[in-house]
Protein backbone atom coordinates (compact mmCIF):
# COMPACT_ATOMS: atom_id res chain seq x y z
CA UNK A 1 0.00 0.00 0.00
CA UNK A 2 1.42 3.49 -0.92
CA UNK A 3 1.78 6.11 1.76
CA UNK A 4 -0.44 9.10 1.15
CA UNK A 5 -0.02 11.24 3.62
CA UNK A 6 -3.20 14.35 4.16
CA UNK A 7 -0.62 17.63 5.35
CA UNK A 8 -2.38 18.64 8.53
CA UNK A 9 -1.43 22.27 9.23
CA UNK A 10 -4.45 23.47 11.15
CA UNK A 11 -7.13 24.59 8.68
CA UNK A 12 -7.78 21.25 6.91
CA UNK A 13 -10.68 19.20 6.60
CA UNK A 14 -9.16 16.38 7.44
CA UNK A 15 -11.41 13.75 8.69
CA UNK A 16 -13.42 13.91 5.28
CA UNK A 17 -10.93 14.00 3.25
CA UNK A 18 -9.46 10.85 4.97
CA UNK A 19 -12.99 8.83 5.02
CA UNK A 20 -12.66 9.53 1.18
CA UNK A 21 -9.46 8.25 0.81
CA UNK A 22 -10.38 5.64 2.74
CA UNK A 23 -14.05 4.99 0.72
CA UNK A 24 -11.27 4.59 -2.56
CA UNK A 25 -9.11 2.23 -1.39
CA UNK A 26 -6.45 4.41 0.26
CA UNK A 27 -4.81 4.17 3.59
CA UNK A 28 -3.75 7.83 3.99
CA UNK A 29 -1.76 9.19 7.19
CA UNK A 30 -2.50 12.89 8.47
CA UNK A 31 0.46 14.42 9.47
CA UNK A 32 2.27 17.36 10.15
CA UNK A 33 5.62 15.85 10.35
CA UNK A 34 8.32 17.46 8.19
CA UNK A 35 10.44 14.07 7.94
CA UNK A 36 6.85 12.08 7.46
CA UNK A 37 5.78 13.99 4.54
CA UNK A 38 9.28 14.59 2.91
CA UNK A 39 8.86 10.23 2.61
CA UNK A 40 5.77 10.36 1.00
CA UNK A 41 4.34 8.50 -2.24
CA UNK A 42 1.49 10.97 -2.57
CA UNK A 43 0.55 13.98 -0.69
CA UNK A 44 -3.30 15.38 -0.06
CA UNK A 45 -3.44 18.96 0.37
CA UNK A 46 -6.84 19.54 2.12
CA UNK A 47 -7.84 22.78 3.15
CA UNK A 48 -11.13 25.82 4.42
CA UNK A 49 -10.61 29.02 5.13
CA UNK A 50 -8.68 31.98 3.87
CA UNK A 51 -5.93 31.93 1.71
CA UNK A 52 -3.37 34.20 3.47
CA UNK A 53 -4.18 31.97 7.03
CA UNK A 54 -3.70 28.94 4.96
CA UNK A 55 -0.14 30.11 3.46
CA UNK A 56 1.13 31.18 7.33
CA UNK A 57 -0.28 28.06 9.01
CA UNK A 58 1.69 26.10 6.73
CA UNK A 59 5.05 27.40 7.46
CA UNK A 60 7.84 25.80 7.23
CA UNK A 61 5.59 22.85 5.39
CA UNK A 62 6.08 25.15 2.26
CA UNK A 63 9.28 24.50 1.83
CA UNK A 64 8.71 20.38 1.75
CA UNK A 65 5.34 20.46 -0.45
CA UNK A 66 7.86 22.28 -3.08
CA UNK A 67 10.40 20.29 -2.54
CA UNK A 68 7.90 17.28 -2.58
CA UNK A 69 6.07 17.55 -5.36
CA UNK A 70 9.04 17.30 -8.08
CA UNK A 71 8.89 13.34 -6.90
CA UNK A 72 5.38 12.25 -5.74
CA UNK A 73 2.29 13.56 -7.08
CA UNK A 74 0.09 16.32 -5.17
CA UNK A 75 -3.48 17.13 -4.69
CA UNK A 76 -4.66 20.16 -3.31
CA UNK A 77 -8.13 20.27 -2.44
CA UNK A 78 -10.41 23.48 -1.95
CA UNK A 79 -7.88 26.00 -0.17
CA UNK A 80 -5.47 24.19 -0.64
CA UNK A 81 -5.86 24.17 -4.37
CA UNK A 82 -5.74 27.70 -4.34
CA UNK A 83 -2.38 27.58 -2.37
CA UNK A 84 -0.76 25.51 -5.46
CA UNK A 85 -1.39 28.84 -7.47
CA UNK A 86 1.22 32.19 -7.72
CA UNK A 87 -0.74 34.45 -6.28
CA UNK A 88 -4.16 35.33 -3.84
CA UNK A 89 -6.13 38.90 -3.99
CA UNK A 90 -8.37 37.28 -0.91
CA UNK A 91 -7.62 40.11 1.59
CA UNK A 92 -5.00 41.41 -0.40
CA UNK A 93 -2.23 40.03 -2.35
CA UNK A 94 -0.64 37.33 -0.85
CA UNK A 95 2.10 34.82 -2.34
CA UNK A 96 1.36 30.83 -3.01
CA UNK A 97 3.57 27.98 -3.59
CA UNK A 98 4.19 29.06 -7.11
CA UNK A 99 3.90 25.28 -8.18
CA UNK A 100 0.52 26.16 -11.16
CA UNK A 101 0.92 29.63 -12.87
CA UNK A 102 -1.83 32.05 -11.97
CA UNK A 103 -4.04 33.85 -9.61
CA UNK A 104 -6.81 33.32 -7.31
CA UNK A 105 -9.47 35.92 -7.56
CA UNK A 106 -12.89 36.72 -5.58
CA UNK A 107 -15.79 36.38 -7.94
CA UNK A 108 -17.58 40.01 -9.78
CA UNK A 109 -20.63 40.93 -8.19
CA UNK A 110 -23.66 39.67 -11.20
CA UNK A 111 -27.23 40.15 -10.17
CA UNK A 112 -29.24 37.09 -9.38
CA UNK A 113 -26.25 35.05 -8.01
CA UNK A 114 -24.75 34.77 -4.54
CA UNK A 115 -21.30 34.68 -3.43
CA UNK A 116 -20.39 32.24 -1.70
CA UNK A 117 -20.49 29.36 -4.99
CA UNK A 118 -21.87 26.62 -3.16
CA UNK A 119 -23.44 23.35 -3.90
CA UNK A 120 -23.71 21.09 -7.26
CA UNK A 121 -21.90 22.10 -10.92
CA UNK A 122 -20.38 20.61 -13.99
CA UNK A 123 -17.22 19.89 -14.83
CA UNK A 124 -16.20 20.09 -18.74
CA UNK A 125 -12.93 18.39 -19.25
CA UNK A 126 -10.79 20.26 -22.17
CA UNK A 127 -8.07 17.20 -21.68
CA UNK A 128 -9.56 14.06 -22.99
CA UNK A 129 -8.30 11.17 -21.30
CA UNK A 130 -6.41 11.99 -19.00
CA UNK A 131 -6.16 9.83 -15.82
CA UNK A 132 -7.33 12.09 -13.12
CA UNK A 133 -10.44 11.76 -14.57
CA UNK A 134 -10.74 8.66 -16.04
CA UNK A 135 -14.05 7.54 -15.95
CA UNK A 136 -15.85 10.42 -15.58
CA UNK A 137 -17.28 12.32 -18.47
CA UNK A 138 -17.49 15.61 -19.41
CA UNK A 139 -21.13 17.21 -17.51
CA UNK A 140 -20.56 15.31 -13.81
CA UNK A 141 -21.42 17.30 -11.22
CA UNK A 142 -18.79 18.09 -8.75
CA UNK A 143 -20.06 19.77 -4.96
CA UNK A 144 -18.32 23.20 -4.70
CA UNK A 145 -18.01 26.00 -1.39
CA UNK A 146 -15.94 28.68 -2.71
CA UNK A 147 -15.64 32.62 -3.06
CA UNK A 148 -12.81 32.93 -4.86
CA UNK A 149 -11.37 30.87 -8.06
CA UNK A 150 -8.68 29.80 -10.24
CA UNK A 151 -7.81 32.04 -12.94
CA UNK A 152 -5.05 30.21 -14.94
CA UNK A 153 -4.42 29.50 -18.60
CA UNK A 154 -5.63 26.47 -20.92
CA UNK A 155 -2.50 24.73 -20.75
CA UNK A 156 -2.97 24.12 -17.05
CA UNK A 157 -6.96 23.86 -16.73
CA UNK A 158 -8.00 19.96 -16.91
CA UNK A 159 -11.30 21.25 -15.70
CA UNK A 160 -13.67 23.90 -16.40
CA UNK A 161 -16.99 25.13 -14.63
CA UNK A 162 -18.93 28.24 -15.21
CA UNK A 163 -20.33 30.28 -12.28
CA UNK A 164 -20.81 33.89 -12.92
CA UNK A 165 -17.64 33.61 -15.07
CA UNK A 166 -16.07 30.70 -16.73
CA UNK A 167 -13.36 29.17 -13.93
CA UNK A 168 -10.32 26.55 -13.69
CA UNK A 169 -11.82 23.88 -11.44
CA UNK A 170 -9.22 21.73 -11.46
CA UNK A 171 -5.75 22.26 -12.57
CA UNK A 172 -2.29 21.28 -12.50
CA UNK A 173 1.63 21.72 -13.68
CA UNK A 174 1.59 19.10 -16.62
CA UNK A 175 3.37 17.07 -14.14
CA UNK A 176 2.72 15.76 -10.72
CA UNK A 177 1.03 18.74 -9.10
CA UNK A 178 -2.88 18.69 -9.24
CA UNK A 179 -5.39 20.85 -7.91
CA UNK A 180 -9.24 20.66 -7.55
CA UNK A 181 -11.75 23.47 -6.08
CA UNK A 182 -14.54 21.01 -5.76
CA UNK A 183 -14.77 19.02 -2.79
CA UNK A 184 -14.50 15.28 -4.46
CA UNK A 185 -14.99 13.86 -0.62
CA UNK A 186 -18.00 15.22 -0.69
CA UNK A 187 -19.49 14.58 -4.33
CA UNK A 188 -20.61 11.31 -4.30
CA UNK A 189 -19.52 8.29 -6.28
CA UNK A 190 -17.92 10.47 -9.38
CA UNK A 191 -15.47 12.52 -6.51
CA UNK A 192 -15.02 9.05 -5.18
CA UNK A 193 -13.78 8.24 -8.21
CA UNK A 194 -11.67 11.11 -8.98
CA UNK A 195 -9.84 10.26 -5.62
CA UNK A 196 -9.40 6.70 -6.84
CA UNK A 197 -7.79 7.55 -9.57
CA UNK A 198 -5.33 9.82 -7.96
CA UNK A 199 -4.57 7.06 -5.58
CA UNK A 200 -3.77 4.57 -8.66
CA UNK A 201 -1.53 7.54 -9.92
CA UNK A 202 0.74 7.35 -6.92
Amino acid sequence: MKKIIIVDYGLGNLRSVRRGIEKSGGRPLISSDIEEISSAEGIVLPGVGAFRDGMQQLGALQRVLIASSSSVPVLGICLGMQMLMDWSEEHGVHRGLGLVPGVVRRFPRREGYKVPHMGWNTLTLPVAGHPLFEGIPSGEYMYFVHSYYADTDTAHTLAGTEYICPFSSAIWNQDRVYGVQFHPEKSGAAGLRMLRNFIAMV
